[in-house]
């Protein structure tokens, strides 16, 4: 990306060696107890599940910065709402490394009692990190925000996954969190972003990534 190497992991993060960054999008903290507000029982453990696979890839990598791309909590008072086991778990990953919020459109206030810069967007080198994809991005865009998913067909059955989905100038990445599902990337949101057939997406699976260009992609 921008000529810069980073790395795709099958857990669905980015890794920037060079500047010890991991990215992490949509993690949507607190979706089960916002629906709960409005009647709508689902687990209540999805902030535990998402925090858990979080500490994990963390604790792989050890960056000295996280970039979380927005919609971090399901709604504006998601992290108010953050139990404190889960808040003091979150702030344990926090301790002795950069962190950086990027609002989204389900969060766009700052964390309520959480450590870590809020930002809009933020530039690191060549690369501009942001919630939403840009109407006219230039070379090194990352994103998240349309939570990217692939289906394919082989050996006579369809297998659907999260994905990373690229150009070579702007990547989207696959949302994190246990309850926020996947949108096609062949539906017309992502015409928008990418030109037909001019992309390709790489699903994610259990130890590996499963490379595939849009035109082995089918719709649902």
């Amino acid at each position: 990306m921008a000529g810069r190497l980073v790395g795709l992991h099958e857990s669905g993060v980015l890794w920037w060696p060079e500047e010890s960054t991991l990215v992490v999008a949509d993690l949507h903290l607190e979706k089960g107890s916002s629906y709960a507000r409005r009647g709508v029982m689902l687990p209540p453990y999805d902030t535990a599940a998402t925090l858990e696979r979080l500490a994990t890839v963390i604790d792989a990598f050890d960056p000295a910065r996280v970039v979380a791309l927005g919609d971090s909590f399901h709604d504006a008072d998601g992290s108010d709402r953050l139990p404190a086991t889960y808040r003091a778990f979150l702030t344990t990953m926090q301790l002795n490394r950069e962190w950086i919020w990027v609002t989204g459109n389900h969060d766009p206030v700052a964390p309520v009692r959480l450590c870590g810069e809020t930002v809009r967007e933020i530039a690191i080198g060549p690369l501009t990190f942001r919630h939403e994809p840009s109407e006219a991005a230039g070379a090194g865009e990352i994103c998240g925000h349309l939570h990217p998913a692939a289906r394919v067909r082989r050996y006579g059955r369809s297998i659907r996954r999260p994905c990373f989905v690229t150009d070579g100038n702007r990547l989207i990445l696959p949302a994190f969190g246990a309850l926020t599902g996947g949108l096609n990337v062949m539906d017309g949101a992502f015409a928008r972003v990418f030109a037909p057939k001019r992309f390709s997406a790489f699903l994610l699976g259990n130890d590996r990534l499963y490379p595939f260009t849009a035109a082995r992609l089918i719709g649902d």
